[in-house]
């Protein structure tokens, strides 16, 4: 028998709450999974290595994609499987991977679906399953978190996104492609990624796989308001690659520095200032619960 986890983020909320993930999980036959809280995403991956510890096979992970990365940061390595309830803003991986923020349906997924084993970015010690980057898209981030985006929900990062355009700086960039120099210049933004859409559903690597075992780069050297409007113009026509400010490539390993520090983030999350970036793909590193629908697409 299936041996069920619930790990959940108690400041996020989807539908009828936690109760009624209880009830649902019981609908699916799941009368007393092992349970764990947190009111904190940071907190997440002490309480999934415990259920891990426990021997569960399974583990639903309630809240955005701040604890679904942590989720994942302490998955990687391990034979379990990750099952998403979305109950945040952006819900970036549930998107991508076709989990619709519907607690019923999102629950039914979690133990009827198919498991799919997904690459992960390691950069800088950490995982992420999304994307990650420097320059704008961190500094968006950062802007919108906390109370702006409890209120305003997507509309916070438009909001910050428009703010950080008036005080981003271009910076001296210089980028290493599976050992090899493939950029050198100033850019304004820095990318990677594992699928294609992100924040706001927009399709930043419109070939990207999540399970092809490379990730996707991006490099942006918009700058100013102007460049920038043309550059968002190609990227929501799913052109990225057309705009004269965006080069992109792929590969296993990227190194990346700065001539001055850049906040930086990892699937939504902010983190704090640095000059380089080392990354690394994972391939098939961890495993989420999918709908069989999004295999046979090849999202």
């Amino acid at each position: 028998m299936t041996s069920v986890g619930v790990v959940a983020h108690t400041e996020k909320s989807l539908d009828g709450g936690l109760e009624a993930l209880r009830l649902a999980l019981e609908t699916e036959g799941v009368h007393d999974p092992m349970w764990e809280e947190v009111d904190k995403s940071r907190k997440m991956p002490k309480r999934i290595r415990t259920l891990v510890d426990r021997g569960a096979d399974v583990i639903f992970v309630w809240g955005g994609d701040g604890s679904v990365q942590r989720a994942i940061d302490a998955l990687v390595g391990t034979s379990t499987t990750l099952a998403i309830v979305p109950a945040g803003t952006a819900n970036l991986l549930a998107t991508n991977l076709g989990i619709p923020r519907d607690l019923e349906r999102a629950v039914q997924i979690g133990i009827r679906g198919t498991d799919r084993a997904l690459d992960v970015g390691a950069m800088n010690g950490e995982h992420f399953a999304v994307m990650a980057g420097a320059g704008l898209d961190a500094a968006m981030i950062e802007e919108a978190d906390g109370t702006m985006k409890d209120r305003l929900g997507q509309l916070a990062y438009v909001l910050s996104g428009a703010r950080a355009l008036s005080d981003l700086d271009a910076t001296k960039t210089t980028i290493q492609v599976d050992g090899e120099p493939w950029f050198e210049g100033d850019a304004t933004c820095v990318l990677l990624g594992n699928v294609g859409r992100a924040i706001g559903g927009l399709e930043f690597f419109p070939n990207a796989v999540p399970d092809d075992g490379v990730l996707d780069i991006g490099v942006v050297t918009a700058d100013g308001v102007a460049a920038w409007s043309r550059t968002l113009a190609r990227v929501a026509a799913g052109q990225a690659e057309r705009s004269p400010f965006v080069q992109m490539a792929t590969g296993r390993r990227f190194r990346i520095r700065f001539g001055s520090p850049l906040p930086y983030e990892l699937d939504g999350g902010d983190r704090d200032e640095v000059d380089k970036l080392k990354v690394k793909v994972k391939p098939g590193a961890v495993t989420v619960r999918v709908h069989p629908a999004t295999l046979e697409e090849g999202s």
